[in-house]
């Protein structure tokens, strides 16, 4: 191989990667290249003979491996949005290797002695706040990945994360094959209850699989509406059954073995860093700060989410028996009964919204938004490379006009893009030496058709990731570990989150929610109704998230996760938090990635809710106010995005709402304080 381009300068409009000339096979030489690079640079920095101080030391390790970063900021990206066999070959190498490199890095004992030392001397220092928070995050950061311990313990925990990073390679790949592999195919006569739209995405899953007929997948946006919507009570369940066995369809392919192997090394090395089990070792290094406080907030929605399902449950039930179906309702026919339930309530059919809401309509909604609120606007720029055709590239810009950063858009689902919705970054801020600007990516898993029409969760979907791009476009920080959304768990969903009510703005609606053929503006009616029946079906939505965030912090404090039986303990947990049957945990284990996939969410599924605490308080501030678009309180906003971890989450928090949020705010978004 004469040349690579990872390894090149890029000479891309912004810096965006080349992605023409990139191959499956530049990755592991890139890989081993960059790794070298960054093990030479730690040495440099251990071995430096000058007394430690924060610019050989701390502004030095925040320099130290920025081709790592960017090789692995395309890879993984890749993996995730355009998975081939190869790539998932050079995954299961690298993986690893990056894992056990990362380790020594961070457990390097000249590096330690450095960052220990400084930190002793942390209060003679003359930092400004950002300058002090990084130290101090530096220096815990360390001594959460071991450097403080003896070497057999160090050595062990470079082999427990090795094998990790292994494990929760094959547990992705495992959810992946599942959804690449099953489909259902339909034909004309399976079509009862489907709108126009979604006969449409059928149609295109089939062309796209190379099947006949209409196809319908394990990609969200493709089973949920199936399920909400099909006549056919017999194609529900089977669709059902295989979205919920995602993970174990094959059983060569059965994750709950891996799950056992996760769950017992992070146990192991939690202990090893001195906690009882993986949740407390978690929750250490949050905003909650502790297991009690996380549960403390799940239960106190929990009770009331379950009063609201029982009562939802009772009504679907009188609804089914008056259209003559006089069984129980299951699992499979929950949103088509709660479907029927809402247009009969409030005289609103969500597929008669869809002609409302294409999708570039909402995406003029967002930029608008982000215009309105921060001042920042997009561009569509064609010359931008991308890696797929679907994906588009905009130039975000400053009120000034100048250069923000860039915006990639991914919004369809396809063969070997993971399910779900995510933001990520080829790049973060970097202004240590000169600024540089971010790149950031909004995946989705939308089904494609043309016109593309959304459901309103696909609208709000797009909101909240457009919100972690914010986080990500609008950072200020000078050093690339606190920018953007770099900051603590349970505090990166609210800048996303937050966004959301955005959607719900009347003013957004009207301007943006028109009817894709006429341009007629949503009716005032149906706007009524809409935003009547938002709070529908709160009951089950809350069940089912809850459910999920409490087995999370089950699993990562059971005593014996070696020899865990993960079915009967599911099915012993659910008895035992009185999980309505028919409505189940939003994910199962097998297919939880949030927490096996990797560890940013394990023992943190908790995280959405405790954001909302936050989002649904500080949009009631705009509402105090009269005005969702409100400057004063619009630019208090704009810093939390800006800042990353530069401060404390809770005193940014309060710089912009005056005072600490209540958790009423999230029981009223839900609509639960009644129930």
């Amino acid at each position: 191989m004469t040349t690579n381009p990872l390894l090149e300068t890029w000479t891309t409009p912004f810096g965006v990667p080349p992605f023409d000339r990139i191959r499956e096979e530049h990755f592991a030489p890139a890989f081993q290249a960059a790794m070298d690079a960054n093990r030479a640079e730690y040495a440099a920095i251990g071995a430096d003979p000058a007394p430690p101080d924060f610019v050989n030391t701390i502004e030095a390790l925040e320099r130290a491996g920025s081709l790592l970063n960017r090789v692995g900021a395309v890879f993984w990206n890749l993996t995730s949005s355009l998975s081939t066999p190869a790539l998932q070959e050079v995954e299961r190498d690298i993986a690893p290797r990056l894992a056990r490199h990362n380790m020594e890095m961070a457990l390097d004992p000249g590096i330690w002695r450095r960052v220990d030392a400084l930190f002793a001397r942390r209060a003679e220092l003359t930092l400004d706040p950002a300058q002090d928070r990084l130290l101090e995050r530096t220096h815990r950061s360390l001594v959460r990945c071991g450097a403080a311990l003896d070497e057999v313990s160090r050595q062990r925990l470079t082999d427990i994360s090795t094998r990790l990073a292994t494990l929760h390679t094959q547990f992705g790949q495992n959810v992946l094959a599942d959804e690449n592999e099953w489909q259902m195919v339909l034909t004309e006569a399976d079509l009862d209850g489907l709108s126009a739209g979604q006969v449409a995405a059928a149609r295109h899953a089939a062309e796209e699989r190379g099947a006949d007929g209409y196809v319908i997948t394990l990609s969200r946006s493709s089973v949920e509406p199936f399920l909400t919507y099909s006549a056919r009570r017999d194609l529900r369940e089977k669709a059902w059954r295989a979205w919920v066995q995602r993970g174990a369809l094959d059983p060569a392919r059965d994750n709950a073995t891996l799950i056992r192997e996760i769950l017992a090394l992070r146990a192991e090395r939690a202990r090893l860093l001195g906690h009882s089990d993986h949740a407390e070792f978690r929750l250490a290094d949050t905003m909650a700060k502790s297991l009690e406080a996380a549960e403390a907030l799940l239960r106190a929605a929990w009770e009331p989410a379950k009063k609201r399902a029982d009562q939802e449950r009772a009504e679907l039930e009188a609804l089914a028996r008056a259209e003559g179906h006089n069984g129980r309702i299951e699992a499979w026919d929950w949103r088509f009964w709660a479907e029927r339930a809402r247009q009969a309530k409030h005289d609103f059919d969500g597929a008669a919204l869809k002609p409302h809401f294409e999708l570039e309509a909402m995406l003029r909604a967002l930029f608008a938004t982000a215009r309105r609120l921060f001042g920042v606007s997009f561009e569509e720029r064609r010359d931008i490379p991308v890696y797929h055709p679907d994906i588009r590239a905009f130039e975000a810009k400053n009120p000034d006009g100048s250069h923000r950063g860039v915006f990639l858009l991914d919004n369809f689902a396809r063969t070997g893009k993971r399910s779900g919705a995510w933001m990520s970054s080829y790049r973060v801020t970097d202004a240590l030496d000169q600024r540089v600007s971010p790149i950031t990516v909004n995946n989705n898993n939308l089904a494609k058709a043309s016109p593309t029409l959304l459901s309103w969760d696909d609208a709000r979907t797009l909101f909240h990731e457009f919100g972690h791009a914010l986080h990500g476009l609008l950072s200020t920080a000078r050093y690339p570990s606190q920018a953007g959304t770099a900051v603590l768990g349970d505090f990166v969903e609210f800048p996303s989150q937050v966004l959301e009510h955005w959607l719900s703005v009347p003013e957004t609606l009207r301007e943006h929610a028109r009817h894709h053929e006429t341009g007629e503006p949503l009716p005032e009616a149906l706007l009524a109704k809409l935003l009547a029946a938002r709070n529908e079906g709160q009951g089950f939505a809350t069940v089912e998230y809850v459910g999920s965030a409490l087995i999370d912090l089950a699993l990562h404090r059971h005593p014996q996760p070696e020899t865990l039986a993960l079915e009967e303990f599911e099915q012993e947990f659910l008895d035992t938090i009185g999980m309505p049957p028919a409505i189940g945990l939003r994910h199962r284990p097998i297919h939880f990635s949030h927490l096996f996939s990797g560890g940013g969410y394990a023992a943190g599924y908790y995280f959405y809710m405790w954001a909302e605490v936050l989002d649904a308080d500080g949009f009631a501030a705009f509402e105090e106010a009269g005005d969702p678009f409100d400057p004063a309180l619009s630019a208090k906003l704009k810093a939390i995005y800006e800042a990353g971890d530069t401060r404390d989450p809770m005193e940014l928090y309060v710089a912009f709402r005056g005072r600490k949020p209540k958790v009423d705010a999230l029981l009223r978004k839900r609509g639960l304080l009644a129930a």
